[in-house]
């Protein structure tokens, strides 16, 4: 029956909806670990796990039935309802590739199979270990085969994930058993749809493209990705805050402690390459040097009192573009060397490399001819240790 012949008016466009604010995800720092011990409170309704959570999680399911289960939401973000109705033909470990094409719904604890939405069917490729991982569990199912088809208790169901006895998996047991294991653990509570968060903060890390996080993930399009479930991992926010201060360049006030000097010696072809270390003193300040090998004496000494490693790395390149300008060097490579802030007192650093042109053309001068015996051992030899 058409709509406008038998409905006068629509009066559902009388209600008025209020607006829902979807919830931010938010990462358990060990500011909000220390306030959920404290008080048992969640800082918010979506929680997502730092990397050194998620790995100790996988540490102590690592026994599990279902590890390889637990791994495959950790690392490739799939849906629950997916992963129970996994048929086995759609996991090709050889190829390192598995294919969502079914998906089961639960309403009121009954199951209903259907076909996914049309951007949610795609292929997941496997890392080597993921890979491993799930051949290890389809190998422990296989054995279960042999011993419940012995007592005949097998059922048959043609899913890759199933329970000891070959049954499928419920996806509200997939979630209660995910939420029993996460307080067995002790570890801050996430839920298990929140793996999603986690596995998309972690491909991000990896410096994987949103488009292909939004792929993954089977979303129909990219802003549903990063509004959805890229949580910023401190990881990942402090890597973005690098970016964006070291594209844009500043001076960097230093003082010199030991005039910088480039024997003649370091250079090979013409060529230089020397390191930037530096220390951290208790008050804050950097003393930079500057040597051709790590356990050599330094060539060089500054001292900066830069608020961080990025302005520190950036005081030594300063340094280094000053110096060679005056000694008419040129500088062919300067690269930043990434690490963590190093604490007050703390050994020596690395912040970057350099490789330093003497503007001399490489020639004949220095060069030995060895004469070679067109036959004989020798000449064999010789031959054998030039290739």
């Amino acid at each position: 029956m058409k709509r406008e012949e038998a409905f006068s008016r629509n009066w559902a466009r009388l209600v008025e909806l209020p607006a829902v604010a979807r919830p931010k995800p938010l990462v358990w720092t060990p500011e909000r670990v220390e306030h959920w011990k404290r008080t048992g409170e969640k800082p918010g309704p979506v929680m997502v796990w730092t990397p050194e959570q998620t790995g100790a999680f996988l540490d102590f399911v690592r026994d599990d039935w279902l590890y390889d289960l637990w791994h495959t939401f950790i690392f490739l973000g799939p849906r629950r309802g997916e992963m129970c109705a996994l048929p086995v033909q759609e996991v090709n470990l050889a190829a390192l590739w598995l294919r969502i094409s079914a998906q089961i719904v639960e309403v009121a604890y009954r199951l209903y199979g259907e076909a996914p939405k049309a951007e949610s069917v795609r292929t997941l490729n496997l890392s080597d270990e993921s890979a491993e991982v799930l051949g290890q569990g389809r190998a422990k199912r296989e054995k279960a085969r042999e011993e419940w088809s012995s007592a005949k208790a097998w059922v048959e169901s043609d899913r890759f994930f199933t329970h000891e006895n070959g049954e499928g998996l419920h996806p509200d047991w997939v979630s209660r058993r995910f939420k029993r294991l996460v307080e067995l653990s002790g570890l801050p509570p996430v839920r298990l749809h929140d793996l999603r968060h986690i596995s998309a903060s972690l491909s991000l890390l990896q410096g994987n493209d949103i488009k292909v996080v939004q792929e993954g993930l089977g979303h129909s399009s990219r802003q549903i990705t990063s509004d959805t479930y890229t949580s910023v991992l401190p990881e990942l926010a402090r890597r973005e805050t690098e970016s964006m201060t070291s594209v844009i360049p500043r001076s960097a006030p230093y003082d010199v402690l030991r005039q910088l000097e480039l024997p003649q010696k370091l250079f090979n072809d013409g060529m230089a390459v020397v390191h930037a270390d530096a220390v951290r003193a208790r008050d804050g300040a950097w003393t930079i040097s500057v040597k051709a090998r790590h356990d050599d004496r330094p060539l060089g000494r500054i001292k900066t009192s830069a608020a961080s490693q990025e302005r520190a790395a950036q005081a030594a390149i300063q340094w280094m573009r000053d110096r060679c300008k005056e000694a008419g060097l040129r500088i062919l490579s300067a690269a930043k060397v990434s690490g963590h802030l190093p604490e007050p007192g703390r050994r020596l650093h690395r912040l970057a490399r350099f490789v330093i042109d003497s503007g001399a053309e490489a020639g004949l001068d220095g060069w030995t001819p060895v004469p070679v015996s067109p036959s004989g051992p020798e000449a064999s030899e010789q031959d054998q240790g030039a290739a």
